[in-house]
């Protein structure tokens, strides 16, 4: 068997001794360590190497959050910067160079319309840590408790994040889920809700939503938001059609029902546009970002409009939120991405895997 470089583990630590102590030690939950039985050592683009000397092409980018794949040298240079600079690497929510410039390279990407009058909160280091702050700042702002969710949707394992999720299977056995949440059913050409697909089905979904928020008896507790994703990733990566968008958007405004987009998987420039909001037009009243914004490293932010901000000072916090070297990884990685126009070359490869796939 191939043992591990030495600057890595001693040599009498063996790959399968360390995948044993894994399964002995860490918890039953554990995923991907149960279909990828490897000890990745070093990685760079796309290709990981693990300790066998094997080299794997990753298709997992580390559930989204590598947006430049590992190791990329912009990203690295931002660390090694930083490190280099002496600046603190945990300073809770005070201001710091570089989050004024993550804010700045952030708000900077924001769909047009937004950006201006929008509040930015640093939640900790999850995107369902965003989504569960989303919840209760619009709860707190509307003083309301209902919440509009959709079939096949998942926004995180937290309990409020889980309530809004649609997979049955992750919800199971979890106890004390938040009640109150209105499944919706979601637009999918593929598998439609309704039975009938395209067009018909998503006009469908529009106005059995319209009809069931407008109804008395409808069993709709008075909702203080809508969560939704613009392309939904666990539930099959179904795109939710522009004009199904524009009609949330119009349903939620005209009912004053705050939306919130959930753009932890699609953000930065994934779908073809930087946030996938972008291909409808629609301007939601928040947007939930992580994963790929910390440039590869822990982050996650809500960003929302100035007339919501009603918390008062702590209402809500983290630990976790003053990350500074996930902040200057993510700058690196906003404006790389946005200098190089990776949205639109995902938009050109997109295409071609579609077709593809549709020919098939």
């Amino acid at each position: 068997m191939t043992t591990y470089p030495t600057d890595l583990v001693s040599l009498d630590s063996g790959i399968d001794a360390v995948l044993s102590r894994q399964r002995d030690r860490e918890s039953s939950a554990r995923t991907y360590a149960r279909s990828f039985p490897i000890v990745p050592v070093r990685a760079e683009g796309m290709v990981i190497e693990g300790a066998d000397g094997r080299r794997y092409l990753d298709c997992l980018s580390g559930a989204g959050t590598l947006a430049l794949g590992h190791n990329h040298p912009v990203v690295l240079e931002a660390i090694r910067r930083t490190l280099d600079s002496g600046a603190p690497l945990h300073v809770l929510d005070l201001a710091t160079p570089e989050k004024d410039e993550f804010t700045e390279a952030l708000f900077a990407t924001l769909p047009a319309g937004f950006a201006d009058r929008a509040r930015v909160h640093f939640c900790g280091p999850a995107g369902t840590d965003a989504v569960e702050a989303a919840l209760k700042l619009m709860q707190t702002a509307t003083g309301r408790r209902g919440l509009l969710a959709f079939t096949g949707a998942y926004h995180g394992m937290t309990t409020g994040a889980l309530a809004a999720t649609g997979s049955v299977a992750v919800k199971e056995p979890v106890a004390g889920i938040a009640a109150d949440v209105t499944r919706l059913p979601y637009p999918y050409p593929y598998r439609c809700p309704f039975g009938v697909g395209g067009e018909r089905g998503t006009q469908l979904s529009a106005t059995y939503i319209e009809r069931l928020l407008d109804d008395p008896s409808g069993g709709v507790v008075p909702p203080a938001a809508m969560i939704l994703e613009a392309v939904q990733g666990e539930g099959g990566a179904v795109p939710a059609p522009d004009g199904w968008l524009r009609e949330m958007r119009r349903i939620t405004a005209e009912r004053e029902i705050p939306l919130i987009v959930d753009e932890v998987q699609t953000g930065v420039g994934r779908t073809g546009a930087f946030w996938a909001v972008e291909h409808s037009g629609i301007v939601p009243d928040a947007m939930v970002m992580s994963k790929a914004i910390g440039g590869s490293l822990p982050l996650a932010v809500i960003v929302y409009h100035e007339d919501y901000d009603d918390w008062l000072p702590g209402a809500h916090t983290g630990t976790f939120r003053g990350n500074t070297l996930a902040m200057a990884a993510g700058t690196a990685t906003l404006r790389h991405v946005a200098a190089e126009g990776l949205a639109a070359r995902a938009a050109v490869v997109g295409a071609r895997m579609a077709a593809r796939l549709d020919a098939l």
